[in-house]
């Protein structure tokens, strides 16, 4: 296979023992008997991912445990759409 490098600002190339690793585990997470992309989000099996990824994240940005981290989506325009709602003021 033959790599293509994106050094676009939108998503950017995954290193291949990622891809590789997404490969060997998407069809069955650790033995639960589904995808990850099959299994509910209030499950033990995803919470216990979600935890893990926010442990890590936390680690990596040195996030205090007085702060919460939220998983939300909507990408650019989520965030552009936020803007407004920072900067209200309450009356």
């Amino acid at each position: 296979m033959s790599r293509v490098y994106n050094f676009g600002p939108g998503p950017a190339t995954v290193p291949e023992s990622v891809l590789n690793k997404a490969r060997e585990e998407l069809p069955e997470w650790h033995s639960s008997g589904m995808s990850v992309i099959e299994m509910s989000h209030r499950g033990k099996d995803f919470a216990g991912i979600a935890e893990q990824a926010e442990a890590v994240l936390r680690e990596l940005l040195e996030i205090p445990a007085s702060y919460r981290v939220l998983y939300l989506q909507g990408g650019a325009t989520g965030q552009f759409a936020a803007v407004p709602l920072n900067l209200k003021r309450d009356k």
